[in-house]
């Protein structure tokens, strides 16, 4: 495990934790959802490239889709 993966996965998990206190609060599902993927997901991604390239999508999911 590398630096960098560890730092990124930090970042992503505190944007989800922002996401998903936001969208439990808020009652809105997406950023909720989007919330709880970011937090799990660095669990599981081994390359630095795929973990920000799934984080950014993520990260930016809940601006566009808005239900």
């Amino acid at each position: 495990m590398s630096t960098s993966l560890l730092l990124w996965g930090l970042l992503f998990g505190s944007v989800g934790l922002g996401y998903f206190l936001y969208g439990k609060k808020q009652n809105a599902v997406v950023p909720m959802v989007c919330g709880l993927a970011l937090m799990i997901f660095p669990y599981f991604t081994e390359d630095t490239l795929l973990l920000v390239g799934i984080g950014g999508a993520l990260s930016v999911l809940p601006y566009f889709v808005r239900l």
